[in-house]
């Protein structure tokens, strides 16, 4: 569907300009921008772009994808109340329908439990991703004020995470890791520590040695931002990818040897306050046997 309309105001940012002329969220208008889906008087420009009082705008918006349908998927539940809950995700498990995975998935799972979840029609409920590969704790909002007020501490990173992950050579016993994260200009399909010029996205990941093996070393693992495969790319960048990880990684041999099939990540503890009670909440997922095995398999390398 192509929307044709008119900025009413000089100064304002594009992707503002297109949230209220298409009459979709700002990260969506940012998404549409992004992907040259926005023109200004037959131009595509940056989402930073000030448009002109009277600026022509074409916008190509998607139809709309079909509600995700509930289906019975054993995922475990952590904690449970009547605002949200948090679940145990399995690898493997895609978080909400794409193109490829257009059911199965987390959110389906989630509907047949929880029933209607606010947020994005495609993704309703969901607060934060875990990639495909990753294990662990994940929060999921039930209704829209608990959803609004865990997607702002989010962004105000009042909810710590921290997750475990076995990665090749020999790290410092701690670090950050602070280089912007975007699209790869050679790997379209990859993530990489790109300049912010060339599209990089702001993006920190801290970390300590739990335990220091032959050629591996546990971390425990905690990103201060919300970049796409952050973790992954800083530990690879800085010359210790996951173990595992077939995209990111360099030893495959490594993950052969000690039973991996999958990234050696999870998401291991999470700490907030309760977005409604103040309660504090501070829960705990063990290693699924997979990489418990692993593990033990490096210890004994």
């Amino acid at each position: 569907m192509i929307v044709d309309a008119v900025a009413p105001r000089t100064g304002e940012r594009l992707d503002v300009a297109v949230s209220a002329a298409a009459g979709v969220s700002r990260s969506q208008a940012a998404k549409l921008v992004d992907a040259g889906a926005v023109r200004v008087g037959g131009v595509v420009r940056a989402r930073s772009y000030r448009v002109s009082s009277g600026d022509r705008l074409e916008i190509e918006v998607p139809e709309a994808p079909p509600s995700p349908a509930p289906e019975e998927i054993d995922v475990p539940v952590v904690y449970s109340d009547d605002w949200l809950l948090v679940v145990a995700k399995p690898a493997g498990l895609v978080v909400h329908p794409a193109p490829g995975h257009p059911s199965g998935t987390l959110v389906n799972a989630l509907l047949a439990r929880a029933g209607r979840l606010p947020g994005e029609v495609e993704r309703p409920g969901i607060v934060h991703r875990l990639d495909v590969g990753t294990s662990g704790l994940m929060i999921v909002a039930k209704r829209e004020e608990a959803f609004s007020r865990l997607r702002e501490m989010m962004t105000a990173r009042e909810i710590l995470r921290s997750y475990l992950a076995l990665v090749e050579g020999a790290p410092p016993a701690s670090g950050e890791i602070d280089a912007p994260v975007g699209r790869s200009p050679r790997h379209r399909k990859k993530m990489a520590v790109v300049a912010v010029v060339a599209g990089g996205r702001d993006a920190r990941t801290s970390y300590r040695r739990l335990e220091a093996f032959d050629q591996t070393a546990l971390l425990e693992v905690s990103p201060r931002t919300g970049r796409t495969h952050q973790i992954r790319v800083h530990l690879a960048a800085a010359g210790h990818p996951v173990v595992g990880d077939a995209v990111y990684g360099r030893d495959r041999k490594l993950a052969s040897r000690l039973g991996l099939d999958r990234p050696f990540l999870h998401a291991a503890r999470l700490e907030f306050e309760h977005p409604m009670t103040g309660e504090r909440l501070e829960l705990e997922e063990p290693l699924p046997d997979d990489l418990a095995r692993a593990l033990d398999a490096a210890r004994r390398a």
